[in-house]
């Protein structure tokens, strides 16, 4: 990849997140929403409850839009503004830093005026839990938890897979986040035929995840939060949460706001009980604010990383992929000279 190539690219990363932060979720025309709705209906063409079937709608549904950012990419290879527009315009398309932030505050004002039905009305917007009975203290958490783990979701994933693999990896990790949405989640319909895609968003996750958590740690301090709390917190309880990787954001932010997570969860028609993450008290009101500075904290931090990506870290592993790739190469050529001397021809 060229360097004004990739130049494009980091210009676009940066590009689409102010749009997002400045922006937010468009409010007419979500293409997310209109992939949802194409998804949907091809998932009434293709169900079975068997995972074949699900493997065949996941690659489907998550081919189709890498194809089209590898066709776009291809078409704008050497066109370094028209691509870092449309790095900008997918980078926008796949972010919801603003909107996560947003709802957090709308939550924490609720909350604070006592407005538990408008605050139970709104949690419906980050999360699938059953809303109806829970205090304020139980609103705040669920919050608390969703703004972790969608922190790593809505904003350090996408921006991890725009700077590995560009426009492709931002279309890809949103079309796949999406489907783990739709089918990923444990229901009779979907015991099965989910069973790809949640496999697929689990995978596409490892690594944002962990680097969300440490993210979150390292960021503890801008919200008055203990780092070395945060950091022990996180190593100790990470692994108790029963996703492979929203235990990591979710640790990580309970040490960061000194609050305890976990505990019972109602969904529509069925209940969790999770382990406790973290030492302090259960999250109120006050801590909705801290959790929304430490998401966009966590958002700038990555983005700075993301941007370097393709600067620095594909030319490196580049240039180090093609050395492994020639070593051998001239070691067979030395080798071949060597014994060519030695038997005189």
């Amino acid at each position: 990849m060229g360097r004004r190539t990739a130049a494009a690219d980091a210009v676009g990363l940066v590009a689409g997140y102010a749009l997002d932060s400045l922006l937010g979720d468009p409010r007419r025309w979500h293409p997310v929403a209109g992939f949802g709705r194409a998804a949907g209906a091809l998932e009434r063409r293709v169900y079975r409850a068997d995972r074949r079937a699900g493997t065949v709608f996941t690659a489907v549904a998550v081919g189709a839009p890498v194809l089209l950012g590898a066709v776009a990419s291809r078409a704008t290879r050497r066109h370094p503004v028209a691509r870092a527009l449309v790095v900008a315009a997918g980078t926008w398309t796949v972010l919801g830093g603003r909107t996560l932030r947003h709802e957090a505050t709308v939550m924490g004002t609720a909350l604070r005026a006592g407005d538990l039905p408008t605050a139970r009305h709104r949690l419906g917007h980050l999360c699938g839990r059953d809303p109806s009975r829970l205090d304020e203290s139980e609103l705040a958490r669920a919050t608390v938890e969703s703004v972790a783990e969608n922190t790593s979701d809505a904003v350090v994933a996408p921006l991890v897979w725009g700077a590995l693999a560009g426009l492709p990896g931002l279309l890809g990790y949103r079309a796949a986040n999406t489907l783990d949405a739709m089918v990923g989640h444990r229901s009779p319909r979907y015991a099965r035929f989910g069973t790809p895609a949640a496999r697929l968003d689990d995978l596409l996750n490892l690594v944002p995840a962990r680097l969300t958590g440490l993210l979150t740690v390292a960021a503890a301090p801008t919200v008055h939060g203990d780092r070395e709390r945060a950091w022990q917190v996180w190593r100790r309880d990470r692994h108790d949460h029963p996703s492979p990787n929203a235990g990591q954001c979710e640790a990580a932010m309970a040490g960061a706001l000194g609050v305890r997570l976990g505990g019972r969860n109602v969904y529509f028609g069925r209940s969790e009980v999770r382990p406790f993450l973290g030492d302090g008290p259960r999250p109120e009101a006050r801590h909705l604010k801290r959790a929304g500075r430490l998401s966009g904290t966590v958002g700038l931090a990555a983005l700075a990383l993301a941007a370097a990506w393709p600067l620095t870290g594909r030319p490196l592993t580049t240039a180090a992929g093609r050395t492994l790739l020639r070593r051998p190469a001239r070691q067979i050529v030395a080798r071949l000279g060597t014994a060519s001397r030695v038997s005189g021809r």
